[in-house]
C-alpha cells in the first residue's frame, strides 16, 4: 500500500462565527421567549403548509447563540436527526438546547412520536451534557411547550 492512500480522505473542519458580543445575544427564560424569537424568524407563508423544525442553540447563561433550520417536511412530518442535532450543538459549544418544530394542522398538542423523540433527545443530550429545555410545537395562533405541560 502506498502511503499517498492515506492521504484520499475528507477533510473536516468545524466553524461557529458569532456576529455578536454574549451580552448582546437575546436571553430566553421562558417558553414565552423561546417562542417570540421562533416565531419571527419562521417563514410564516409555510406554517399551515410544510412541517419544519428549528433548534435554539444557548450558552450557559441561556443566551442565544443561533438558531438552526433543522429540517423541512410534508404537511404531516419533518425528520428531527438526532445526530445532526448534537452535532450542531457541539459545534457551536452550546451547554442547552430547544427544539421546535410547527404543526401545520394548528393541533398544539403533542403526539406520542413528539414526546418519545423528545425524551430520547433529553437522554441523549445527558450524555453530551447538553440539556434540553424544551420542544416547542408552533402554530400559527400559538404554540405548545413540551417542558411547561410536563409531556417532557
Amino acid at each position: 500500500m502506498e502511503q499517498t492512500e492515506f492521504f484520499n480522505v475528507a477533510e473536516v473542519q468545524l466553524s461557529y462565527k458569532p456576529h455578536f458580543k454574549a451580552q448582546e445575544r437575546p436571553q430566553i427564560n421562558s417558553s414565552k421567549q423561546a417562542y417570540n424569537i421562533l416565531i419571527n424568524c419562521w417563514d410564516k407563508s409555510l406554517i399551515n403548509y410544510i412541517e419544519q423544525a428549528k433548534l435554539i442553540l444557548l450558552n450557559r447563561n441561556n443566551r442565544v447563540l443561533g438558531i438552526v433550520d433543522l429540517s423541512t417536511g410534508g404537511g404531516a412530518s419533518t425528520v428531527m436527526d438526532n445526530r445532526v442535532i448534537f452535532a450542531t450543538a457541539l459545534k457551536a459549544t452550546a451547554t442547552s438546547i430547544i427544539l421546535a418544530h410547527n404543526h401545520p394542522s394548528g393541533n398544539l398538542k403533542p403526539p406520542s412520536e413528539d414526546i418519545r423523540l423528545t425524551e430520547k433527545l433529553k437522554q441523549a443530550g445527558k450524555l453530551l451534557e447538553i440539556e434540553v429545555h424544551d420542544h416547542l410545537i408552533i402554530g400559527e395562533s400559538g404554540y405548545c411547550s413540551m417542558a411547561e405541560e410536563t409531556y417532557i
